[in-house]
């Protein structure tokens, strides 16, 4: 991922083999914006899996819900990482109803936070087809907050409308009113 504290002096990409190391970066806010928390968080929840050296399920999936705590207390009240985190935890509990090993579901749940990535990218690309819709030549576009590609796990949700209005080939002005949680968008 990119390490938004970085930006913009620097372009730095990190990698995380840990899941302390995933919730650190989303408490320390190297990861910003909703869905791209989400989806780190997913990923997190994977990463916590594949540390797991539990052998039975039982305790496979104990190591899932005390991991899934952890991350999730990095941002308590960000609703997509609560939505990340359970979509990777459901899937590991369903899996483990069926006649599968620890390391099947482990295989299982990688698969599926890559799904959750892609989607994304694609929920926000038909998003920004369907409000470039909305707009016509010169209009002026007033947007707030952090709603871009960063935030995203690609391709952005207000600032993707944004981006997919200009890739039809209409002149717009855009108006950016904020750039919280530590003023991102201004040094953009």
């Amino acid at each position: 991922m990119i390490d938004q504290t970085k930006l913009p002096k620097s372009l730095e990409y990190v990698t995380y083999t840990d899941y302390n190391d995933v919730a650190m970066a989303i408490k320390n806010l190297v990861i910003r914006g909703a869905p791209a928390i989400g989806v780190a968080g997913a990923f997190g929840l994977v990463l916590a899996a594949l540390q797991s050296s539990s052998e039975t399920i039982d305790d496979f999936l104990s190591d899932l819900e005390k991991a899934k705590e952890i991350l999730l207390e990095t941002r308590p009240t960000a609703i997509n990482l609560s939505w990340g985190l359970e979509q990777i935890y459901d899937s590991a509990f369903g899996y483990a109803q069926q006649d599968v090993t620890v390391s099947e579901i482990k295989e299982r749940l990688i698969y599926v936070a890559k799904q959750m990535a892609e989607e994304d990218v694609n929920i926000n690309k038909r998003m920004g087809k369907n409000g470039a819709e909305l707009f016509q030549n010169n209009d002026t576009i007033m947007t707030h907050c952090n709603a871009g590609a960063l935030a995203t796990v690609g391709y952005g949700t207000a600032l993707g409308v944004i981006r997919a209005t200009k890739e039809s080939g209409k002149n717009i002005k855009v108006i950016a009113t904020e750039t919280r949680p530590v003023q991102q968008g201004s040094r953009l």
